[in-house]
């Protein structure tokens, strides 16, 4: 999709730029039992996205189906002009689509650096840039990386994982429960990185469960409640809405 230029009411022409991911009509289920129940959803190029809601409410799921880790039902989900669930999974990597699922998903029982070496596998990148991107950001990684990936910490383990991000500079990133288990100065220093990568242009879609962390780094924000899109808009608009849910 290519920007549209727009003439706003006092005559100057802009430019918009098409969304980055469109979610469309999307049914999703685990066997007989629906979890996304019709979900509509745009995401803006290059923005912070907070997905949020009270437990059960299907953001990971959703999550899942954005980043092509499950199939819908029915419905699609476009990156760009990609539809997501008929592309294959390395070529969606290609495509610049990178998820750091909730979990982390680095591999425990490698080290630190091993881990590194399998980011090159996606091509067109060394295991000397991989290490020089993820040391920069998690100088703490340089000193680990002899160490086994499953006794690092909680903290170590998710700048394991969002070091795939760091060296694949991907085009769209999606992030599941980031602050999950860590300490809030652990916290802070990974959203200031999401930060950093946003303002280089990075669409962000992040699941939530601290609801302040996240409309705090996010340009918009959308509530779920059973399933579905409760409400969406700045996080300006969204703090009450979603202090009321979480609190209902």
């Amino acid at each position: 999709m290519s920007a549209q230029p727009t003439t706003d009411a006092t005559g100057a022409t802009t430019t918009v730029l098409p969304p980055s991911v469109s979610v469309r009509g999307v049914r999703a289920s685990y066997g007989r039992i629906e979890v996304l129940h019709g979900v509509d959803l745009e995401v803006p190029a290059g923005s912070v996205f907070a997905l949020l809601g009270p437990n059960g409410a299907g953001k990971s799921t959703l999550l899942k189906v954005m980043s092509g880790r499950m199939r819908p039902t029915t419905g699609e989900v476009l990156v760009g002009d990609v539809a997501i669930g008929k592309t294959p999974p390395e070529k969606l990597a290609r495509q610049g689509v990178c998820a750091v699922p909730e979990g982390r998903g680095i591999f425990p029982n490698l080290t630190v650096r091993e881990n590194l070496r399998i980011w090159t596998y996606r091509g067109g990148i060394t295991l000397k840039v991989v290490e020089e991107r993820t040391y920069e950001s998690f100088p703490v990684l340089k000193d680990r990386r002899r160490q086994m990936a499953g006794t690092l910490s909680g903290g170590e383990q998710q700048m394991l994982a969002i070091s795939r991000a760091l060296v694949t500079e991907p085009r769209v990133l999606y992030l599941d429960e980031l602050s999950m288990g860590l300490a809030p100065l652990i916290v802070a220093e990974l959203y200031e990185l999401v930060g950093k990568l946003a303002r280089q242009g990075m669409t962000i879609i992040l699941v939530e469960q601290f609801v302040t962390t996240a409309l705090a780094v996010a340009d918009h924000a959308a509530i779920m409640v059973h399933g579905g899109i409760e409400q969406q808009g700045t996080p300006a608009d969204m703090a009450d809405a979603a202090l009321s849910i979480y609190l209902s």
